[in-house]
């Protein structure tokens, strides 16, 4: 892992929170519509770091971004699939930050029992295709105007990348 990226710890929420709901309170990246209060995602790291990773982008004691995978679906048989997650924070994208944690997740998803790793990005988000699509990830589908906040219809595409060790 980069010497900048670590595993997150409870502490961390603070840093989490104020990235993240940036992004619900001002964007359509998110599509919760609601900010997270610090002992909502206390619960939501611990829950799935109970199964999957949890990295954190830290700079000078701050954590500037943060990736996680978590199941992409409840039933059984999507097991060996996983969700990623990237928030970078507001004003340090396109740093490289984004870069270096999907890579670390990457390494860090090929030693686990994952064979797919699923992005599903709301559109437009050309950052965030970029970074996948540079870590291979393949566009398999584009869903129209299913989100809807902000006053207005959002699209959302998926992105997959195979596992090469686990196939």
């Amino acid at each position: 892992m980069d010497n900048h990226i670590r595993y997150v710890r409870k502490e961390d929420c603070t840093d989490i929170c104020n990235i993240y709901n940036y992004y619900v309170e001002n964007t359509i990246i998110s599509f919760e519509e609601q900010k997270i209060s610090e002992k909502e995602m206390e619960g939501r790291i611990s829950d799935i770091t109970k199964s999957y990773p949890w990295i954190v982008y830290e700079l000078d004691g701050e954590v500037v971004g943060y990736a996680y995978v978590n199941k992409w679906k409840e039933r059984s048989a999507y097991r060996f699939t996983a969700e990623d997650t990237i928030y970078v924070q507001n004003g340090r994208t396109g740093q490289g930050i984004g870069r270096a944690l999907l890579g670390s997740l990457l390494e860090i998803v090929e030693e686990q029992n994952i064979r797919v790793l699923m992005s599903v990005i709301a559109l437009p988000n050309e950052k965030s295709v970029r970074l996948h699509e540079g870590h291979g990830f393949k566009k398999v589908a584009h869903f129209t105007k299913v989100g809807y906040k902000n006053r207005e219809w959002i699209d959302v595409g998926y992105w997959e990348l195979q596992i090469e060790k686990n196939q």
